[in-house]
Protein backbone atom coordinates (compact mmCIF):
# COMPACT_ATOMS: atom_id res chain seq x y z
CA UNK A 1 0.00 0.00 0.00
CA UNK A 2 1.26 3.36 -0.72
CA UNK A 3 1.39 6.14 1.50
CA UNK A 4 0.62 9.44 0.69
CA UNK A 5 1.59 12.99 2.12
CA UNK A 6 0.14 15.95 1.30
CA UNK A 7 1.90 19.40 2.48
CA UNK A 8 2.10 23.32 1.32
CA UNK A 9 -1.78 24.56 2.20
CA UNK A 10 -2.00 28.12 3.89
CA UNK A 11 -4.03 30.82 4.41
CA UNK A 12 -3.85 33.09 1.26
CA UNK A 13 -5.15 36.46 -0.16
CA UNK A 14 -7.03 36.37 -3.21
CA UNK A 15 -4.50 36.45 -6.55
CA UNK A 16 -2.03 34.84 -4.63
CA UNK A 17 -0.22 31.53 -5.36
CA UNK A 18 0.30 28.15 -3.53
CA UNK A 19 2.28 25.23 -4.45
CA UNK A 20 1.22 22.07 -2.82
CA UNK A 21 3.17 18.83 -2.73
CA UNK A 22 2.23 15.26 -2.27
CA UNK A 23 4.87 12.52 -1.21
CA UNK A 24 4.88 8.95 -1.94
CA UNK A 25 5.53 5.95 -0.48
CA UNK A 26 6.92 2.72 -2.36
CA UNK A 27 8.82 2.12 -5.68
CA UNK A 28 5.68 2.03 -7.55
CA UNK A 29 4.94 5.21 -8.26
CA UNK A 30 5.92 5.65 -11.48
CA UNK A 31 3.50 3.64 -13.00
CA UNK A 32 0.71 5.06 -11.24
CA UNK A 33 -1.01 8.00 -12.72
CA UNK A 34 -1.95 10.63 -10.43
CA UNK A 35 -4.36 13.39 -9.64
CA UNK A 36 -5.32 16.05 -6.61
CA UNK A 37 -8.83 16.53 -5.39
CA UNK A 38 -9.96 18.94 -3.28
CA UNK A 39 -13.16 18.82 -0.99
CA UNK A 40 -14.95 22.21 -0.01
CA UNK A 41 -16.85 21.63 3.28
CA UNK A 42 -20.02 20.63 2.49
CA UNK A 43 -19.34 19.27 -0.93
CA UNK A 44 -18.04 16.24 -2.37
CA UNK A 45 -14.58 15.50 -3.31
CA UNK A 46 -13.87 16.37 -6.24
CA UNK A 47 -11.16 15.82 -8.92
CA UNK A 48 -9.61 18.99 -9.95
CA UNK A 49 -6.30 18.19 -11.78
CA UNK A 50 -4.15 14.77 -13.01
CA UNK A 51 -1.01 13.87 -14.74
CA UNK A 52 -0.69 10.60 -16.07
CA UNK A 53 2.67 8.11 -16.08
CA UNK A 54 3.75 9.92 -18.72
CA UNK A 55 3.15 13.29 -17.88
CA UNK A 56 0.16 14.58 -20.25
CA UNK A 57 -1.90 16.59 -17.58
CA UNK A 58 -5.71 17.56 -17.56
CA UNK A 59 -7.91 19.88 -15.21
CA UNK A 60 -10.97 20.58 -14.11
CA UNK A 61 -12.60 24.14 -15.83
CA UNK A 62 -12.95 25.34 -12.40
CA UNK A 63 -8.88 25.55 -12.35
CA UNK A 64 -7.62 25.51 -16.29
CA UNK A 65 -5.62 28.01 -17.08
CA UNK A 66 -4.84 28.72 -12.86
CA UNK A 67 -3.44 25.18 -11.97
CA UNK A 68 -0.63 23.35 -12.77
CA UNK A 69 0.22 19.47 -11.89
CA UNK A 70 3.61 18.08 -12.29
CA UNK A 71 4.97 15.12 -10.52
CA UNK A 72 8.73 13.92 -10.28
CA UNK A 73 9.08 10.51 -10.28
CA UNK A 74 13.02 10.45 -8.81
CA UNK A 75 11.31 12.18 -5.96
CA UNK A 76 8.23 10.14 -5.90
CA UNK A 77 6.42 13.75 -5.18
CA UNK A 78 3.41 15.03 -7.20
CA UNK A 79 2.97 19.15 -7.19
CA UNK A 80 0.03 21.25 -8.21
CA UNK A 81 1.22 24.93 -8.51
CA UNK A 82 -1.83 27.13 -7.96
CA UNK A 83 -1.92 30.65 -9.23
CA UNK A 84 -4.79 33.01 -9.31
CA UNK A 85 -6.31 31.72 -6.21
CA UNK A 86 -10.16 32.50 -5.54
CA UNK A 87 -11.92 32.40 -2.27
CA UNK A 88 -13.70 28.84 -4.29
CA UNK A 89 -10.48 27.31 -3.82
CA UNK A 90 -10.73 27.09 -0.25
CA UNK A 91 -10.83 23.43 0.45
CA UNK A 92 -8.83 20.59 1.93
CA UNK A 93 -6.52 19.22 -0.88
CA UNK A 94 -5.67 15.75 -1.21
CA UNK A 95 -3.74 13.69 -3.66
CA UNK A 96 -4.51 9.89 -4.79
CA UNK A 97 -3.20 7.55 -8.04
CA UNK A 98 -5.91 7.60 -10.47
CA UNK A 99 -7.21 4.43 -12.31
CA UNK A 100 -9.83 4.60 -15.24
CA UNK A 101 -13.18 2.85 -15.29
CA UNK A 102 -14.97 1.04 -18.11
CA UNK A 103 -16.60 4.69 -19.33
CA UNK A 104 -12.39 6.13 -18.82
CA UNK A 105 -13.60 7.96 -15.68
CA UNK A 106 -10.89 8.05 -13.27
CA UNK A 107 -11.31 7.32 -10.50
CA UNK A 108 -9.07 7.12 -7.15
CA UNK A 109 -7.17 4.08 -6.32
CA UNK A 110 -6.34 4.15 -3.15
CA UNK A 111 -9.49 3.97 -0.51
CA UNK A 112 -6.86 5.01 2.45
CA UNK A 113 -6.50 8.86 1.89
CA UNK A 114 -3.67 11.13 3.49
CA UNK A 115 -4.62 13.67 5.97
CA UNK A 116 -4.78 16.45 3.46
CA UNK A 117 -3.72 19.82 3.56
CA UNK A 118 -5.57 22.83 3.86
CA UNK A 119 -5.82 25.90 1.53
CA UNK A 120 -7.80 28.77 2.83
CA UNK A 121 -8.43 31.83 0.57
CA UNK A 122 -9.63 34.85 2.24
CA UNK A 123 -8.79 38.37 2.76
Amino acid sequence: QVQLVESGGDLVQPGGSLRLSCAASGSIFSIYDMGWYRQAPGKQRELVAAITSGGSTNYADSVKGRFTISRDNAKNTVYLQMNSLKPEDTAVYYCNALARDYSGRYYPVFGSWGQGTQVTVSS
